[in-house]
């Protein structure tokens, strides 16, 4: 069994709609700790972390949103990823996905102490790749992959001293890519899988392959998960809607293929925004795919009404 370290992020800097900062109290009220141990595992709730006092250069854009804030959420959830995965599995409950540019550099940095490469699983509908000077609108949580992959142009962030490689990077579930984003990615090696191709193929072969991957790096897997890899007719809380997302029966399987592996040891849960949700339907969705990837299987899932 695991040791779950639930971390709130009520965290809103990384774009301008607001609402993910009650992202953290909707996963509580919705019972994810209760779902982790009907499943037998331990579970630690640290409360909400805060963000560190910081400053922005001016040598970063005019046009970014908070970054002085950006900032100091990277450092303090960087240093809260460290002090927790030593403990067990910590769970970022977000909180916008800005948020895993602190959770992947910390996450990095335990790997690296352990001698081990990390992996990271990003089920989304974008890239999340830009640059404080590519991104057109200035929000930051377009940029998370681009820092801990080691792009430049983070003036004042904390440094990223174990760049996380390209090729141990797998999205899945893209259907919004930015043009530049999408050049700069093509000329990686990132692993990248957009609904068409999911469409094609099915989503276990992909996953799968990468799993086996991981499994033979003896890999750390931060897993990161967005509101919008979903389609939006599930899972309507989120303000980066795109039709054409992943169904449920695929979200499930992709959360039951990860636990079967063994190989997760962070997740992220992020971009759920309670103030867009229908009577916390997207809220008790997104736990039902954290219990998935915890264990929990078809026959175990109770029927809800939602009246």
């Amino acid at each position: 069994m695991t040791h779950c370290i639930l971390v709130g992020v009520p965290m809103d800097s990384g774009k301008r709609r607001q609402g993910c900062r009650m992202g953290p109290d909707a996963y509580r009220v919705a019972e994810i700790e209760r779902a982790l141990t009907d499943l037998g595992h331990t579970v630690e709730d640290i409360g909400n972390v805060e963000p560190d006092r910081a400053e922005a250069p001016d040598t970063l854009p005019s046009h970014l949103h908070a970054p002085a804030q950006m900032i100091g959420w990277t450092s303090a959830l960087a240093r809260t990823a460290e002090e927790a995965l030593p403990r067990g599995l910590p769970i970022f409950m977000g909180g916008d996905h800005g948020l895993a540019l602190g959770t992947i550099l910390g996450a990095a940095r335990h790997a690296a102490h352990e001698g081990r490469p990390l992996f990271v699983l990003w089920p989304d509908a974008h890239t999340d790749f830009h640059t404080p000077q590519s991104t057109g609108s200035g929000n930051l949580h377009g940029a998370p992959l681009g820092y801990v992959t080691g792009r430049t142009g983070f003036h004042g962030f904390p440094e990223v001293d174990h760049p996380v490689p390209h090729e141990n990077i797998c999205l899945l579930g893209l259907r919004s890519v930015d043009p530049e984003e999408r050049d700069e990615l093509q000329r990686t090696s990132i692993r990248y899988h957009d609904m068409r191709s999911i469409d094609e193929t099915g989503i276990a072969r992909p996953l799968a392959d990468f799993l086996e991957v991981v499994a033979r790096a003896n890999g750390m897997l931060h897993v990161s998960l967005d509101v919008d890899f979903l389609d939006p007719s599930f899972a309507p809380a989120v303000g980066t809607t795109v039709p054409g997302g992943a169904t449920m029966r695929e979200a499930h399987l992709m959360m039951e293929m990860i636990c079967d592996s063994g190989l997760m040891t962070s997740l992220d849960l992020v971009e759920l925004n309670p103030f867009l949700d229908e009577r916390g339907r997207t809220a008790q969705v997104m736990v039902d795919l954290a219990a998935s990837a915890f264990g929990r299987r078809i026959f175990d899932r109770p029927t809800r009404a939602y009246s």
